[in-house]
Order: C-alpha cells, then sequence, then structure tokens
C-alpha cells in the first residue's frame, strides 16, 4: 500500500502545558492518511480538554500506568497498518510521516524507517544540569520513539514497550529491534524536535537509577547477541 493509514500514539499525563504543540505538529503534517491517539495517564490538568478539542483525536483513558504502558495500550486500539509515537511535549516537522512512508513504500524489505532530530531549548528555565547544551548544535540520528515510524507487525516480532523500566523502556526496546535483525532504514532529514525542558524525565530522573537502567539494557542486549551466536 503505497498510502498505508498511519496510527499516532501519543502519551500523555499532565501534558496541557505542551500537548497543543505536539498535535498541532501532527495536524500539520503534509501526509494527511492518519489517525491520532491520545493514552491519557488519568491527567488532573486539562490535558483531556486539549485533546479533545482537536478533531478526529482519540483520547483514551490509560488502564494501567507508565509511559511505556501508555504506548502499548495505544498501539494495541490502533487501526493503522503503520505505527508512530510521538512524546507529548516534542513536535514534528512538516514531512515527518510523508518522509518516512515513501521510505517504507520504496522499500518493502524495511519494516522501520528512523530519521534525524534536533534538541531545542523549550522550556521556561534553564535546561537541566545533566543535559549537555552542546548536542544543540547539530543534527542527531533519532534512536528513539518521536523519530520511528514502524509497520504495526514489528511490535509482535520486537515485543511491546517493557513495563518493569522505570526510564530506559525505549533504550531496552530499541536494544531488542537492533538484536532482532529487523531492516530498519535512517532518513538524513530531521524529523523530529526534541523538547529540553526542567521536567524531562530522562534528564531529571536520579542519575544512578537511569545509568543502572542502561546497564542493564546493554547487558541483556549482549545476552542476545551471545545466545544467537551458539
Amino acid at each position: 500500500m503505497d498510502r498505508p493509514l498511519v496510527s499516532v500514539v501519543i502519551a500523555a499525563k499532565n501534558a496541557e502545558r505542551y500537548l497543543r504543540e505536539a498535535l498541532d505538529s501532527v495536524m500539520a503534517q503534509t501526509y494527511d492518511r492518519h489517525e491520532t491517539i491520545v493514552v491519557d495517564g488519568h491527567s488532573t490538568d486539562g490535558t483531556a480538554e486539549i485533546a479533545e478539542s482537536f478533531p478526529g483525536v482519540r483520547h483514551v483513558l490509560q488502564r494501567g500506568s507508565g509511559f511505556a504502558v501508555a504506548w502499548n495500550e495505544g498501539i494495541d486500539v490502533a487501526q493503522g497498518d503503520v505505527v508512530a509515537l510521538l512524546d507529548s511535549d516534542d513536535v514534528w516537522t512538516r514531512d515527518k510521516l510523508a518522509l518516512q512512508v515513501a521510505r517504507l513504500h520504496a522499500a518493502p524489505r524495511v519494516d522501520c524507517v528512523l530519521g534525524h532530530l534536533r534538541f531545542f531549548l523549550g522550556g521556561e528555565g534553564p535546561p537541566p544540569p545533566s543535559f549537555r547544551v552542546e548536542l544543540l548544535n547539530s543534527a542527531h540520528p533519532g534512536h528513539m520513539p518521536g523519530a520511528l515510524l514502524a509497520r504495526r507487525a514489528v511490535f509482535d516480532t520486537v515485543g511491546r514497550f517493557g513495563a518493569a523500566w522505570e526510564i530506559a523502556s525505549d533504550v531496552d526496546w530499541f536494544a531488542r529491534l537492533k538484536d532482532s535483525g529487523t531492516p530498519v532504514a535512517m532518513l538524513p532529514d530531521v524529523v523530529l524536535h526534541k523538547r529540553v525542558h526542567d521536567s524531562n524525565l530522562s534528564y531529571t530522573a536520579q542519575v544512578p537509577t537511569y545509568n543502572r537502567e542502561i546497564l542493564r539494557a546493554l547487558k541483556e542486549s549482549a545476552d542476545r547477541q551471545r545466545g544467537r551466536a551458539r
């Protein structure tokens, strides 16, 4: 199919601060055959009202807890053959979906398409101390959910996001993607603008927890690779 339905899944909890910008970037896509699902972790702010103010957006109350579970629940109810994920505080470029769908169509054996990202300062105060400001100066390969477009079947092959991770469920998932041998293409284009602000979980979480989970993800990846080599 050259124009598949793309299911856009946004996990949101108390996301009123930036959710409208994220949804605006979805609605502005030049590729218009998509549905949008906002999985709401029972927010107590205006998240629900913002999501429901956009025509056609499905606002779904999360059954479980955590962002990994929210992504999984969104994928479960998605109707498209292709899935894209977006954090509620980030924004896409206008041609994000068009570029990635075109790549899937041009290479039927490719199951995932990634693009590059740029970080930007988007908060009301200074960046978190753990963020390296030199990252603002260039584009970077986007090995993260917001830069991904994947055939839905990939989430059956690789599995869903792990609910047991506090922070690094996406790191673990991308490691499993690599280890699975799934064909992945990387576009040179910037498709995601990644917001850096004082509430970013990746930068405000406790460093020991983050480091511990990264080491665990790397060890589990190495174990998988050794298991296949036997």
